[in-house]
């Protein structure tokens, strides 16, 4: 690209009411930017041990964490979701912390020219990079350096979901129950996309708001079918939230229409607030990621603590996705049995009949937790087994160790079978899955021999319908089963 002519970097260091006010500065070189960036609204300050912590380059510190997540931010829209190609293609990518009197300012070099437009950062993405240092330093500082996080006590780490989901003041809304969580994949085709986009506008003409793991393809579709569902409604206060962590956002950045951005800690976590926070869940078709969420879901659901709690699971797609749920529906009956496919209710091309299916469990929703007296913005009564929120280290032998047998409780082969799921998808996107599968080779999963065959049959549907990767690159496995 060619040069866009700026205010000179040295003006952007001026002090407060000099010609140096201005909020950013930035020149353009080739495909890269350099840029000068100040917060607007939040963060203006942050202390010097704050800012030690984010520079610190060491194995303990956080610079690489908000580097990396930073870098996903400023790329979003990008057409790769190989997290170690991304971070290779902006090798040079840097971003420092400025000290000034009156607050802070970001650093900026060789970030992706698509985060500007005519020398600027775009508003939402500069939304968004903020929020990563915000919720970077308060769970470093506030959670695990205050020791508000203990790993072994499930109320613990339920209390630090809290109390970053509060921080993010995601939480600050009074209203009835109104979010629908929308899980679905990040590579899906352009009639699977069309649909997701309708089935959001039918949420957004009955004032419903959106919540995704915050990138393309099923994340994104229903959150723009909402906002023109809103803007009808002439409703400006939509929400439309996104919840990731730093594992996946490289690979799912969030997308422009994300207007409250949460930045969890792990996987884990993520899928926590993503329970806590709604009132019901949409699944869209996916791939095995999606399969992670729904195997997730239903080791809460059929944990015996949680048989009252009405929380409505729609799984639905175009008639030509009915396939898809068919051997998802197969999967489920034949390692987790009949029972669990009575939490979940298939409904086929029929965006409106998802949105009514909704409004009507929400009045459910709203009734159990009045008379539980339990928040509406957060489902405190619902049970997470200590085993679905214990972060999974995926490594060659953490994958080869699990437990894929039929001799457990339904609810811990769920459990299992989610752990085994999320190890795939970091073998696949996550940047040191990747490294790991291209140093010792594809993952191996053993288990019942029935319940390998059933898997066997899932995932080798999912590589032959393109679901594992972005339309346009070629997959290899990064898993194996053996006996």
């Amino acid at each position: 690209m060619s040069a866009i002519p700026t205010v000179p970097k040295a003006a952007a260091g001026a002090g407060p009411g000099g010609a140096g006010q201005a909020l950013e500065t930035s020149v353009v070189v080739e495909e890269s930017v350099d840029a000068r960036v100040g917060p607007r609204g939040s963060l203006e300050i942050l202390s010097q041990a704050e800012i030690d912590k984010l520079l610190d380059t060491s194995h303990t510190g956080l610079y690489t964490l908000f580097r990396n997540c930073a870098l996903a931010v400023l790329n979003s829209g990008s057409e790769s979701d190989n997290a170690k190609e991304i971070f290779e293609h902006y090798r040079d990518f840097d971003v420092q912390i400025l000290r000034h009197a009156w607050g802070i300012k970001l650093e900026i070099t060789n970030a992706p020219a698509a985060a500007f437009v005519d020398g600027h950062m775009i508003h939402g993405i500069k939304e968004h990079l903020f929020a990563v240092l915000r919720d970077i330093i308060y769970t470093a500082n506030e959670i695990i350096s205050a020791g508000r996080l203990d790993s072994q006590d499930p109320a613990s780490i339920t209390n630090a979901v809290f109390h970053i989901l509060r921080n993010a003041r995601v939480l600050d809304v009074k209203t009835r129950p109104n979010l629908v969580v929308c899980w679905g994949g990040h590579s899906i085709g352009d009639a699977e996309y069309r649909y997701a986009k309708r089935v959001g506008y039918e949420f957004g003409l009955r004032a419903l708001d959106v919540c995704t793991g915050c990138g393309p393809g099923a994340m994104k579709a229903p959150m723009k079918g909402a906002g023109v569902g809103h803007a009808k409604q002439r409703i400006t206060d939509g929400r439309f939230l996104g919840v990731t962590e730093p594992g996946i956002i490289a690979a799912e950045p969030p997308n422009a229409i994300v207007n409250q951005l949460v930045i969890m800690p792990d996987i884990e976590k993520r899928l926590e607030a993503f329970l806590r926070l709604g009132h019901g869940i949409v699944v869209f078709p996916g791939g095995v990621g999606t399969a992670e969420e729904i195997l997730y879901l239903l080791g809460v659901l059929l944990d015996p603590a949680n048989a009252q709690q009405p929380l409505p699971v729609v799984l639905t797609g175009p008639r030509a996705s009915a396939a898809y749920f068919d051997k998802i529906a197969h999967f489920i009956e034949g390692t987790l049995g009949a029972a669990a496919l009575t939490r979940l209710k298939v409904i086929i091309d029929d965006p409106a009949a998802v949105a009514r299916y909704m409004v009507h469990s929400f009045e459910q929703v709203r009734s159990f937790r009045r008379k539980q007296n339990d928040s509406y913005n957060f489902n405190w009564l619902l049970r997470v087994p200590y085993e679905l929120q214990q972060p999974f280290k995926v490594t060659h032998a953490s994958m080869r160790a699990l437990e894929l047998h039929r001799a457990q409780p339904v609810h811990r082969l769920a459990a299992n079978l989610r752990r085994a799921f999320s190890g795939i998808v970091t073998g696949n996107v996550k940047e040191y899955g990747v490294a790991a599968i291209e140093q010792q080779g594809p993952y191996e999963l053993a288990g019942d021999a029935d319940i390998m065959r059933l898997l066997d049959e899932l995932l080798t549907g999912f590589v032959a319908q393109g679901r594992m990767k972005l339309p346009g690159s070629a997959y290899r496995p990064c898993y194996r089963l053996v006996a």
